[in-house]
């Protein structure tokens, strides 16, 4: 099996770098300081812009190290605003939470619909899809965390139960796929077979992210994928 493609990533995704300071940056130059009496007030961020950068900051905070619970407190320090403010956007710190796993689960789905548009074959959708996920958890590493639960240990039970949730359908997608590849192939139990190599795939995902995150994003996701993927698939 030749080394898979890189699944691009969509371009709306959530930038992690440049995202506190920049979207409120409006500080004057120094020829312009002079020539006015005042400082010009600072740049009142679009409807909906403040909502995604504080989902940004705090994607951004999961990346660094010792980030084993973030709270209001730091990330309204980090974005240089009270914490009213955040609260103006997020009834509590669980919502803003919630907002990235809805993030997750929206790139992810709808690359996963692309990724079945585009393949006829169910064993290259289920490798395709695996690749992935791996991909897009090492190009956001705070994400990465809270995939695992690893940034969710301190935080409500209920976006456990959401990211499970995630991989439950992660799985159901990957056992459709597998179950048409076993089908094609002649298999006398399809099912059988779709259900046990979906749940190996689906441990071989949360597995390669949590062991990412654990060594603090030092090893990746996809190192050696395409031998993985010979042997899962």
């Amino acid at each position: 099996m030749s080394d898979l493609p890189e699944v691009p990533m969509p371009d709306e995704a959530i930038p992690l770098a440049g995202t506190s300071s920049d979207v409120d940056a409006a500080a004057p130059d120094t020829a312009t300081a002079v020539a006015v009496a005042a400082p010009p007030a600072r740049k009142r961020p679009r409807p909906g812009e403040r909502r995604v950068q504080i989902l940004q900051t705090l994607a951004e905070m999961l990346q660094q190290p010792g980030a084993d619970r973030i709270t209001t407190a730091a990330l309204a320090a980090k974005l240089e605003v009270s914490e009213a403010a955040l609260y103006r956007h997020f009834a509590s710190k669980a919502q803003m939470f919630e907002g990235l796993i809805e993030f997750i689960e929206s790139t992810v789905f709808s690359l996963i619909n692309q990724i079945a548009e585009r393949e006829t074959s169910g064993a290259v959708q289920a490798q395709r899809i695996t690749q992935m996920l791996l991909q897009f958890g090492e190009k956001n590493p705070g994400m990465a965390r809270v995939m695992v639960g690893d940034a969710l240990v301190f935080e409500n039970d209920r976006l456990s139960v959401l990211m499970n949730q995630f991989f439950d359908r992660i799985e159901s997608q990957l056992r459709q796929s597998l179950k048409a590849s076993a089908d094609a192939a002649g298999s006398a139990t399809p099912t059988v077979t779709a259900n046990g190599q979906a749940s190996a795939l689906t441990a071989f995902i949360i597995g390669r992210l949590q062991r990412f995150a654990r060594s603090g994003f030092r090893r990746s996701p996809t190192e050696q994928l395409d031998v993985a993927l010979a042997l899962l698939t």
